[in-house]
């Protein structure tokens, strides 16, 4: 395991983010995140010492606002404040998505405008370390003060309340920090509505969403390259001088990776010189276009993710330069995060689309270019991979659904006083299903691109293509008679999400 990943609220890449969250890297604060934290804590503590009125650490919140609260009501305050926000709905979030939120609510207090005394970053990173995991369930949020509901589970779990799980068993909190040593949070002045605001939900989830829907579409060079050996298509359509002359940079990378994918086939150079046809479908001959406009939406996406990582979410901000001032804003507010998922659902259905339409290609018997139907030794007693493509529509078809923007919603809520809401985890949730869908789409075109080039031997396709269908046939027998698919389409696409293809996914990936 590398060394701790150390934390001083400024960005963290998507990859950190996994690394933490799925291959269980430990972290730990900076010294400057505790020179940060100790000095916004210092102007709170000075606050509270000359009988200062201040939102959130001596006042109610959201439409309570405006009511004062005495000092020996500040630490009921906090801890009132975390239970009547633990509303949350629904399934838990699997683990890896909740190590995000953990990871990314501590960068953020370690980025010292919080005014929370170190110990609470500092259990936030206790429980990464130990494998402490608060159950929160995944709906609630209307990403307006950021995500309320679920950080307020994950706070809960802090001060020792709620349930976590914890080295495979679901337990109450309490327990799992007996287990461990760790002791529970008693929140002083501001530290539970620092725990509470923030966008570290849906920055989580749709963060661990975005980079596995990059090596879905880098992925899907290689599926198409695939598809095209199988359907004797050409890559000429590949040509540099055509990217170059519409420069957008995922256009490029992508023509370059299926350039590099098809290099030296003896597929191509069978039909090089004898091929009737002028054109390829769309679906084979715009790859470059597609995959690369996707490349780009997800590009954009991670960007915003990885801004976020490094930005100060709560309210009110601690700045403890030119004696102090603590400023009321809205940096919980989830839009440049929920209109950036809504997106990178949108361009990834995009990619379902145009893969759907090559599985299609290589199993309808008018279009296939000569190979049978259905991909099948027998048609007509055996139906082959008829309704692989059929469970790949239906996919699709609930991806277009999910599609729909929620960042275009707005539901008011606190009384009016949040009259404006982003929805952004609603997008991160729906993002994550439409992930997961690709990843099948995805395994469905390979599953079906290897079985046709078999009807190509003894032709060859490229080495690349070649050495990927060989990983696919360790997974996916051939089909010589039919067989049940399921369990086979749901292994190939753990393997693609485990990154077990990403030796194919070329050089343009982090």
């Amino acid at each position: 395991m590398d060394s701790d990943l150390k934390l001083d609220g400024g960005p963290l890449s998507l990859e950190d983010i996994s690394a933490v969250a799925i291959a269980g890297r430990n972290v730990a604060l900076s010294p400057a995140a505790y020179a940060g934290i100790g000095g916004s804590r210092s102007v709170v503590e000075a606050v509270l010492s000359r009988g200062e009125t201040a939102y959130g650490i001596n006042t109610g919140f959201g439409k309570l606002s405006d009511v004062r609260i005495g000092p020996h009501q500040l630490e009921p305050l906090q801890r009132n404040l975390v239970r009547s926000h633990a509303c949350g709905i629904g399934e838990p979030l699997p683990e890896d998505e909740v190590r995000a939120m953990l990871l990314l609510r501590a960068n953020v207090l370690a980025k010292g405008l919080s005014g929370v005394r170190p110990v609470v970053a500092e259990t936030l990173v206790a429980f990464l370390n130990h494998g402490i995991h608060p159950v929160i369930p995944a709906r609630g949020s209307v990403g307006a003060s950021g995500d309320l509901a679920p950080l307020a589970h994950l706070a809960l779990a802090l001060i020792g309340e709620g349930e976590v799980f914890f080295r495979g068993d679901r337990v109450a909190a309490s327990a799992a920090l007996n287990r461990t040593g760790i002791q529970p949070l008693t929140l002083a002045a501001k530290e539970g509505l620092a725990l509470l605001n923030g966008t570290q939900a849906m920055a989580g989830v749709g963060g661990l969403a975005v980079e596995r829907a990059v090596r879905v579409v880098e992925l899907n060079d290689l599926a198409g390259a695939m598809s095209l050996e199988a359907l004797r298509g050409t890559p000429a359509a590949f040509d540099a001088r055509i990217h170059e002359a519409r420069p957008h940079p995922g256009q490029i990378a992508a023509a370059e990776h299926l350039r590099e994918l098809l290099a030296d086939s003896e597929i191509r150079e069978s039909h090089r010189h004898n091929d009737p046809r002028v054109q390829d479908a769309y679906c084979l001959r715009c790859m470059p276009q597609v995959h690369g406009a996707v490349r780009g939406a997800l590009t954009h996406v991670r960007e915003v993710i990885e801004t976020e990582t490094g930005a100060a979410t709560d309210n009110p901000l601690i700045f403890s330069d030119n004696g102090g001032e603590i400023v009321s804003g809205g940096n919980f507010h989830g839009a440049p995060l929920a209109l950036a998922l809504d997106y990178a659902a949108i361009a990834l259905s995009d990619l379902m689309s145009i893969s759907e339409r090559r599985i299609d290609r290589l199993i309808n018997p008018d279009i296939n270019e000569g190979l049978p139907p259905f991909l099948s030794k027998d048609p007509g007693v055996s139906s082959g991979l008829m309704i692989a493509h059929v469970a790949a529509a239906a996919l699709l078809s609930e991806a277009r659904v999910l599609s729909h923007p929620a960042s275009v919603d707005s539901v008011p809520t606190s009384g009016g006083k949040e009259d404006h809401v982003s929805m952004g985890m609603t997008g991160a949730l729906k993002l994550r299903q439409v992930v997961s869908h690709a990843e099948h789409v995805l395994a469905i075109e390979l599953m079906c691109a290897v079985q046709g080039l078999e009807y190509r031997l003894p032709l060859k396709p490229s080495r690349q293509v070649e050495a990927a269908a060989r990983a696919v046939r360790e997974i996916v027998p051939p089909l010589k008679e039919d067989r049940v698919l399921s369990n086979e389409i749901a292994q190939l696409a753990q393997k693609i999400r485990e990154g077990s293809f990403d030796r194919w996914r070329g050089e343009d990936h982090g």
